[in-house]
């Protein structure tokens, strides 16, 4: 049975509200009342009533964090970035997973509004800018990160990539190896980093007089399944790419293990570029997959500054 103020006050004959002045250390007690409080609180084994308190002080010291994908380690580098930055501040995250799917994303923003968290982390997978403006407008800060909201920041703090840039870099890199029929297996382009490294490998080509192949474009949700099913789309083409271009590092797994699948050897075969590193890439040899660098754990820090930084000017 769950101790409450009431058993220690009746424990010791005093009243509850002297109970509660001594637990949260606020007001008039003398030195004897508050050693016998607190020794009998720990006598009864009191825990204290954490949505209570959290709703009289109107904080939680949490932090909900909303990633599209909890299991890519890309999104796990930068939750440890916000968490390490953000743990010596008092503070503790929440993780949840949006799962790339926008109607569960906003489920989960509902969810953590009814958990009270101090702010939000959030990396969206597109179309809730109604409820986002809406958790805005309400004084709860929301950083977004690594993905902007479509054709508006809602005036909200960012940390992204240049996302165009990196992916002109890397076309360019298979560009100048020799490569004209790139297979390009895109992210969601209801996100900005979907479109935005869509057009960097579009900007890419036709600096280098190359015309675009629509059959060479495979849609995706930046999912590892995109992968594998981009791999026996290109395959299944009467003249196919000779590099595959994945916009993001599970897609680029989900290609990998479909090509060694198919009995293609990385890069002698075909040539793999991923935007992002892929950690299984080191059981093959080294450099086989060309791939873009990226700075999660950084990304994360840089957001945990910003966070402290709204939370203590509240």
């Amino acid at each position: 049975m769950k101790v409450t103020i009431k058993d220690i006050a009746k424990e010791l004959g005093i009243s509850i509200a002297t109970v509660s002045r001594v637990l949260n250390d606020s007001g008039y007690a003398s030195k004897e009342v508050k050693q016998q409080v607190l020794e009998t609180a720990k006598r009864l084994n009191y825990q204290p009533n954490a949505v209570a308190r959290s709703l009289k002080i109107d904080r939680t010291n949490t932090i909900g964090v909303i990633v599209p994908d909890i299991s890519n380690p890309y999104f796990m580098t930068i939750s440890k970035g916000i968490e390490d930055y953000i743990e010596e501040f008092g503070y503790n995250l929440l993780f949840v997973s949006g799962n790339e799917n926008p109607e569960k994303e906003r489920k989960m923003l509902q969810v953590l509004l009814e958990k009270r968290v101090d702010a939000i982390v959030l990396a969206t997978s597109g179309e809730n800018e109604e409820t986002i403006q809406q958790i805005k407008d309400s004084g709860i800060p929301i950083v977004l990160i690594d993905r902007r909201i479509n054709g508006s920041s809602l005036g909200l703090d960012m940390v992204v990539e240049d996302n165009v840039q990196g992916a002109y870099e890397l076309t360019t890199s298979l560009i100048e190896q020799g490569h004209t029929r790139i297979g390009v297996i895109n992210g969601s382009l209801k996100v900005s980093t979907g479109v935005e490294r869509y057009q960097g490998f579009k900007k890419a080509i036709q600096a280098h007089d190359i015309t675009e192949d629509k059959q060479l474009v495979f849609n995706g949700s930046f999912l590892k399944e995109d992968g594998i099913k981009a791999v026996n789309y290109f395959f299944q083409l009467e003249k196919k790419p000779t590099a595959i271009l994945s916009f993001n590092n599970t897609m680029a797994l989900g290609a990998m293990i479909q090509l060694i699948k198919k009995g293609y050897s990385i890069p002698a075969d075909i040539v793999l570029a991923s935007y992002g590193e892929v950690e299984a890439a080191q059981l093959l040899s080294p450099s086989s997959i060309l791939m873009k660098k990226q700075t999660p754990y950084e990304m994360g820090a840089q957001a945990g500054e910003i966070l402290r930084k709204r939370l203590q000017e509240d």
